[in-house]
């Protein structure tokens, strides 16, 4: 029997709104809260939130140093298509120039990595 369920991913960073937005952007849904707590509300999917870091760091990938703690895989249809938009909307390629693979690696503004996972 399992003691939890998952009930929302949060994501630590230096603006709640504007990283809300970003994903909004890519999953739908719309961003709902204050200076310090986001809401994704209305996507399918798991809920995910973001809050405010004062003196955030972003994770480094690849780093043999630290790991990146975790990341996103979000599946899409289209691998070129879905990446002109996510670069569009602010984020930077990590790990994206083998196109035989059926992933690609991204960070987000305020650099989370995340993938991009072709259906």
């Amino acid at each position: 029997m399992a003691l939890a369920k998952l009930g929302t991913v949060v994501l630590d960073c230096p603006d709640p709104h504007a990283l809300a937005a970003f994903y909004a952007a890519i999953l739908g849904g719309t961003p709902q809260g204050d200076d310090t707590w986001v809401d994704l509300a209305g996507h399918p999917g798991t809920p995910l939130a973001f809050q405010a870091a004062p003196g955030f760091v972003p994770p480094r990938w690849p780093s043999p140093d630290g790991s990146q703690q975790f990341h996103l895989d979000l599946t899409v249809e289209d691998l070129d298509a879905a990446e002109d938009r996510v670069l569009a909307l602010g984020a930077k390629a990590l790990d994206a120039d083998d196109r035989g693979r059926s992933w690609r690696v991204y960070a987000d503004p305020a650099g989370h990595p995340f993938c991009l996972c072709r259906a």
